[in-house]
């Protein structure tokens, strides 16, 4: 599959989806379950219909989003897998989730209440155990788990880990927590799922019966292991001068030439997510060379260091190449979902198989 035949003018994303369905087939062998991929914020800013579409070769139990609007994307766009959204299910917007077929996750009285009296429609139930944020509280009061009795659509019992890589004892006691709460209601899912990319990676005890992986399908380290990459962040040089000893480069002139220097100027600046915290920080690849990015990160330009022999229209690899795109979260003080994130709406994006 192939976008964007024309070659872009300024800046724009490469997007490997064989390397998405490599970094997914990995996950799911290690673990030896099914997948629920997620695909939520634009599947990490490289788009979610292509992504959801492309992982249909691993067989997905289905796929999960945060917002129903980002469900009704992509049961607009032909997908038919079971959508999971992931935001506490608010009672106002039942008609949305009905309409398109939408799993809700539940974790406070009011949702479960209000999505019982739709009917018998599938539902997961969110438990708190231990990241406060979402879901119902493990060591609560149960009360409301009385109301799942004769509630056929309760499929799935989840919760989020919070430490997966920097507290690993925190994953074992938040899953036996779960499986406490879980052991304790009046009836069971068929479903109980927690592992995230590096908890599928890590610790193949805390599998359950799906896995939700994210990063690692995007070509985020996880679980200390390396995926293939699937982004190539790239950007012409679309002007280029000479700077004198003494002269600086950018706002705020933070950067102070030290001996004459070619600048190249980049066509790709924050408002395309290349973060300002990269400022006299960032490296990219440029003519086969790393070379460092001078002074300030703008709006829509920055400027680098240039190898000799530097050309108008030459193309800068970002992140993806030389610089990885883990490489290049560190330097920018970040983590590798921020940087997908953040890969503005102007920016193409092109598919490779």
């Amino acid at each position: 599959m192939t976008s964007n035949p024309a070659p872009p003018s300024r800046a724009w994303a490469d997007i490997r989806l064989g390397a998405i369905i490599a970094n997914a087939r990995t996950i799911a062998s290690i673990s030896g379950v099914r997948l629920l991929p997620m695909v939520k914020a634009n599947a990490y800013g490289l788009g979610a219909v292509p992504v959801a579409r492309a992982l249909e070769q691993v067989d997905p139990w289905g796929v999960g989003v945060v917002t129903p609007e980002e469900g009704v994307e992509l049961r607009q766009a032909g997908i038919t897998r079971p959508i999971l959204v992931f935001t506490p299910f608010r009672p106002s917007t039942a008609d949305l989730y009905l309409r398109h077929e939408l799993r809700p996750v539940i974790g406070d009285d009011e949702g479960l209440r209000a999505w019982l009296g739709q009917g018998s429609r599938p539902f997961h139930v969110e438990v708190d155990t231990g990241m406060s944020r979402c879901g119902f509280r493990w060591n609560a009061d149960l009360s409301w788990s009385r109301l799942l009795t004769g509630a056929p659509g309760f499929e799935g019992l989840l919760t989020h880990f919070h430490s997966v890589e920097d507290r690993p004892a925190s994953v074992e006691l938040q899953w036996s927590r779960l499986r406490e709460l879980h052991d304790a209601l009046p009836v069971r899912p068929a479903m109980l799922h927690a592992a995230n990319s590096a908890a599928a990676l890590r610790h193949p005890a805390v599998r359950g019966d799906l896995v939700r992986p994210g990063i690692f399908l995007y070509g985020g380290e996880a679980g200390g292991r390396q995926p293939e990459p699937v982004v190539m962040l790239r950007a012409r040089v679309v002007a280029l001068r000479k700077v004198g000893e003494g002269e600086t480069v950018s706002y705020g002139a933070t950067w102070t030439a030290g001996r004459d220097t070619l600048v190249a100027t980049l066509g790709i600046g924050y408002a395309d997510g290349v973060p300002r915290s990269l400022a006299n920080r960032g490296a990219v690849e440029l003519g086969g060379r790393v070379v460092p990015i001078l002074g300030r990160v703008t709006m829509d330009f920055l400027m680098v260091e240039a190898p000799e022999g530097t050309a108008m229209d030459d193309v800068a690899v970002i992140f993806g190449g030389a610089v990885s795109l883990d490489d290049q979260a560190r330097r920018a003080g970040t983590i590798s979902y921020e940087l997908l994130t953040a890969l503005g709406q102007r920016l193409p994006r092109s598919y490779q198989s």
